[in-house]
């Protein structure tokens, strides 16, 4: 059992939250690998909390996540505790080599799971409730089954992706009038007004018992089609993710004002990433933190943070707005979905050299590509400006690749940039393309250059050769890949 659980259990304990028997049944029920937030949700679940007690058990969280770090306490309330037994839980993949991840997709205990399916050819003559509930038990099934996408299109199978692959869901091929009903079951009368005027529509669905998906809905020339990416049901820790350099990474939070980059191509796990950062941070400090989504995908209760999640169109017209109003109000750290435009990214350069730590994702490869871009989008009479305001305030930049793994699931890739002295000269002269110099002799201060992260992943076995080539460039890494 986690010492974070048990700090929690003796603090609850000593506040008369709950007894120590009821801790016992939510231990038994859960086994001994399950995680902080996990067992607060189950006392709540349970109902051994009144709701009086909801705001002092997440007070109690936060610090019990802290201590748990130090160990566990002196007097463990579970210590030779004669209560019910405990039921083994299932296995955590190792860091480094996620080939199921708690967080990311369902246990293999009791075998594996079955692929999703629904009778997609009597959809046309399903009543408009049985529709909407095939749909809730299709999305809970596709993340049971370690899915990460489930896509409904007009004209073509139904698929899902897991570890990168597509896989069907049967023969049947969607009519536009089946794929209609299947993408409009699970939206209100307003968000269906709103598709069918933008023929574009974003938002985030949450069913019960916590599931969550970010939905993409849009019309293509064969009619309606929707993507559906299961959100983490669970906050990861960030040593559960297989960051090859956690120690740099967890300084980086330290800061209290600069930016700090988390940037990938799409499917590369930001997400899950950017959710754990905010997670630490909210655990660890006592901050204001403010968070721009879209749309709000992890949904993070306040911790030892006061935590204030907006999603753009819902609560803010766009990413640039949200980040005016956020400078009035009074953030120690800002968190932004998406760096896509010049007003958004001026206005993130601006906030972190105003005293506030600022976090926020690209779709770039790597670390010199993602400065290029960020600066590339000032134009040419402001690059001298910017480039001295980049080099000042940036703190580091994380880029990550999620690879098939050799044990069939996904393997964690990430290059880390930490924004020393000589970073800080290169970026201001404009002279990004020695970047990869720093990051191959910066390794005493966590640095790590992709492709050699790649080439060790291959040389441990991890990724296959043909694997490894995709990824890497250098002719002399290349050759040592057989």
């Amino acid at each position: 059992m986690q010492n974070e659980i048990r700090w929690l259990v003796r603090l609850g304990l000593d506040r008369d939250l709950f007894t120590l028997e009821q801790a016992a049944t939510v231990r038994t029920a859960l086994g001994e690998q399950a995680d902080l937030m996990d067992f607060a949700q189950k006392l709540i679940d349970d109902g051994h909390l009144n709701d009086d007690h909801l705001a002092t058990l997440e007070k109690i969280a936060g610090l019990a996540f802290s201590k748990g770090k130090v160990g566990p306490p002196a007097d463990d309330p579970f210590e030779n505790s004669p209560l019910a037994p405990v039921k083994a839980g299932p296995k955590r993949a190792s860091a480094g080599n996620v080939t199921a991840p708690p967080f990311m997709g369902a246990s293999l205990a009791d075998g594996p799971p079955k692929l999703p399916s629904m009778p997609f050819e009597m959809i046309g003559a399903m009543e408009d409730p049985a529709v909407a509930a095939a749909m809730r038990k299709l999305l809970r099934d596709c993340a049971g089954y370690g899915a990460s996408d489930l896509h409904l299109s007009a004209g073509t199978r139904p698929f899902i992706r897991q570890n990168r692959a597509l896989i069907p869901l049967g023969e049947h091929r969607l009519s536009a009038d089946e794929a209609l009903r299947l993408n409009l079951a699970l939206l209100t009368s307003e968000q269906r007004g709103l598709f069918q005027q933008q023929r574009d529509f974003d938002y985030a669905l949450a069913l019960d018992k916590g599931d969550r998906y970010r939905v993409n809905l849009m019309f293509h020339k064969g009619g309606p089609a929707g993507s559906y990416r299961m959100v983490p049901t669970r906050i990861p820790l960030l040593g559960e993710l297989g960051l090859r350099s956690l120690d740099s990474v967890k300084k980086l939070l330290n800061y209290h004002n600069g930016l700090i980059l988390v940037t990938g191509p799409v499917g590369s796990g930001k997400t899950t990433t950017l959710a754990a950062l905010v997670a630490e941070l909210n655990a660890t400090r006592k901050d204001h933190i403010i968070t721009v989504e879209d749309p709000v995908e992890v949904v993070q209760p306040a911790l030892g943070c006061n935590l204030t999640q907006r999603e753009v169109g819902a609560h803010t017209a766009s990413f640039a707005s949200a980040l005016k109003g956020a400078l009035r109000e009074d953030p120690d750290v800002i968190v932004i979905g998406e760096l896509r435009d010049l007003e958004t990214i001026e206005m993130a350069i601006t906030a972190s050299e105003t005293g506030h730590l600022v976090i926020g994702t690209m779709h770039t490869s790597d670390a010199a590509t993602t400065l290029n871009r960020l600066l590339d989008v000032f134009p040419p009479a402001q690059q001298s400006q910017i480039r001295a305001s980049v080099s000042e305030s940036l703190r580091g930049i994380l880029c990550q690749r999620l690879l098939p793994s050799t044990e069939g699931g996904l393997v964690l890739a990430c290059e880390l940039l930490v924004a020393n002295s000589a970073v800080v000269a290169l970026i201001r002269d404009g002279k990004t393309q020695g970047l990869r110099n720093v990051l191959e002799t910066g390794v005493r201060e966590g640095m790590c250059l992709m492709e050699n992260v790649v080439f060790d992943l291959y040389q441990k076995g991890l990724i296959t050769a043909d694997t490894a080539r995709q990824n890497v460039t250098s002719r002399m890494l290349k050759a040592k890949i057989t």
